[in-house]
């Protein structure tokens, strides 16, 4: 009978480093990817929500321009003489007044 509680006593204090070691994967992988890509959708949530008229802005197929007209999903935008309608999705960047004339 004494061999048999001690290895139940072994295995029990195996599972422990394993139990540690597992967990702080799970916090490396947490901190490492999930919290900065959340924090980055957030961001960029903010950013298309706070668009207003008149506003220069980078679309993620890389054309530039301006907002004429904002609806619910939609966004006007004058890009070279042109009047594009895209959604607001796909707005990568708020450029500063001024950047168009400047290019």
């Amino acid at each position: 009978m004494n061999e048999i509680q001690l290895i139940t006593a072994q295995s029990s204090s195996f599972l422990g480093p394993q139990l540690i070691l597992i967990g702080g994967f799970f916090l490396f992988i947490y901190f490492l990817i999930i919290r900065p890509q959340n924090k980055r959708m957030k961001a960029q949530k903010e950013m298309i929500e706070n668009l207003s008229v008149g506003d220069e802005i980078v679309i993620s197929g890389g054309i530039v321009g301006a907002i004429l007209k904002i609806s619910d999903n939609f966004i006007t935008i004058r890009a070279n003489n042109s009047e594009l309608i895209i959604q607001r999705a796909s707005v990568s960047s708020v450029l500063p007044k001024g950047t168009i004339k400047s290019l």
